[in-house]
């Protein structure tokens, strides 16, 4: 059962499983401009996924994320929100961590209905992670049950710096 502060919530959407395909969507980036999946070309993509950048542990996941995977030249970070893109503007520019890429799926919940990640009751997204391979299946994911805890963050860190280099 997944919940916010302890209250149960509902999932919208298509679970997604090690293995799948990921796929294609579209959300709108700081510039308010449409990008997809497809637009990002790295070996491997990072689908950062938070309930609103705006909270300390949402912050904290941005932050932990960016900083220990988005290192590597073959890793995109993609933090998703349904965070307004001029919030998430906002967010980028007093987070310290130059290059973070921020989409916004507030408009249809594009992202969140084809991973699973839309919560019914607060049209936020629900907070998880997916690693992408070079022919985007995904090798690693996370749900979390509790939307207020964090990511396993270790167990990220270890798998993405374990994925083989070009």
């Amino acid at each position: 059962m997944k919940t916010f502060k302890g209250k149960p919530i509902t999932l919208i959407g298509e679970e997604k499983h090690v293995g799948d395909t990921a796929p294609n969507f579209k959300a709108l980036n700081t510039n308010s401009e449409t990008k997809q999946l497809s637009d990002y070309k790295s070996r491997y993509v990072i689908l950062n996924v938070v309930p609103s950048l705006d909270t300390t542990v949402c912050d904290r996941q941005a932050r932990t994320v960016n900083k220990e995977l988005a290192e590597r030249d073959d890793v995109t970070v993609l933090t998703i929100s349904n965070d307004l893109p001029f919030a998430q503007a906002r967010w980028c520019g007093n987070s310290g961590i130059p290059n973070v890429i921020t989409l916004s799926d507030y408009l249809d919940l594009d992202f969140a209905h084809k991973y699973g990640t839309d919560i019914k009751e607060l049209r936020l997204q629900a907070r998880s992670v997916f690693v992408l391979d070079e022919k985007r299946k995904i090798v690693y994911l996370e749900y979390v049950d509790e939307m207020s805890q964090h990511l396993n963050f270790d167990e990220l860190i270890t798998f993405v710096k374990n994925l083989p280099k070009e």
